[in-house]
């Protein structure tokens, strides 16, 4: 059963969310705090006395805007240590779910906190720590495949390596999905959001074209327009038009600027030649 801490400098958010973690079947204990400073203290001291105190924390469910030090401030310096809790962000505000996953969090909720959306969570969380408790067993290739495929991002796993972000969460129905950003053949601006489109359809997300656009350029992502972020590799093919030049993936046509043109020619051209 799962040892819980909750932080939230609002104490009414703190009680309601510490009511229903409590009242899941899953957790044995759930403690708040109403800072950083008082969370890492307790966290600080679980870590010294072990993971097998009765006093240890497996999870934290972290509110992000707090006087002082932020949620994601605590992240990363939990980040530092060996082996840290995981980490459950509980948030009124959709815009920083990259930072979020990028920081390893098992699971992003987003406020009011609906009872079967936190059962969700605690679910997940429940699921890796108790994984992370079993005694290693030799697994082979495909199962750590499919290990790693299923396991929601930044989690321990037993035998499997936590890597790089491989995916972005999006938000459907109050659950948080994850589409892998191999899965992306582009992005669509739309306004202060970005609309992912996938083989499969398309998702919205609140992250800026330019956000996405920094963080994904080591994964082959270029802009060919203001309103357009593409996977180069999923390019199907360029086109020059009376001096217009396009580019088609799968059925989609896009634009490509005038100051894009040029640079996505080399780029191609370097990616053909691989």
């Amino acid at each position: 059963m799962l040892r819980v801490l909750a932080v939230d400098d609002e104490k009414p958010a703190l009680g309601e969310l510490l009511y229903l973690l409590r009242s899941d079947p899953r957790v044995h204990s759930a403690d708040g705090a109403t800072d950083a400073t008082e969370a890492l203290r307790r966290i600080g001291r679980a870590l010294d006395a072990g993971p097998d105190d009765a006093n240890g924390i497996d999870v934290v469910f972290l509110d992000i805007h707090m006087a002082g030090l932020t949620g994601l401030d605590v992240a990363r310096l939990l980040a530092g240590f060996a082996s840290p809790p995981l980490i459950v962000f509980v948030t009124a505000h959709e815009g920083f779910a990259v930072q979020a996953f990028d920081l390893k969090a098992v699971d992003y909720v987003l406020k009011p906190v609906r009872r079967e959306r936190l059962a969700e969570a605690v679910r997940r969380v429940s699921e890796l720590v108790e994984s992370a408790r079993e005694p290693r067993q030799p697994v082979s290739s495909s199962a750590t495949a499919a290990a790693s495929a299923q396991a929601p991002h930044g989690a321990t796993v037993p035998a499997v390596q936590r890597g790089a972000p491989d995916q972005i969460p999006v938000e459907l129905g109050g659950v948080t999905r994850f589409v892998a950003i191999d899965d992306i053949t582009y992005v669509e601006a739309q306004g202060d959001y970005a609309r992912l489109h996938t083989t499969d359809g398309s998702h919205l997300v609140r992250i800026p074209l330019s956000t996405l656009e920094e963080r994904w350029a080591s994964r082959g992502f270029v802009r060919i327009h203001r309103s357009h972020l593409v996977a180069l590799g999923r390019i199907d093919e360029l086109r020059l038009d009376a001096g217009a030049t396009t580019v088609r993936i799968g059925t989609a046509e896009l634009a490509v600027s005038r100051r894009h043109a040029r640079e996505l020619r080399d780029l191609l051209l370097r990616h053909a030649r691989r």
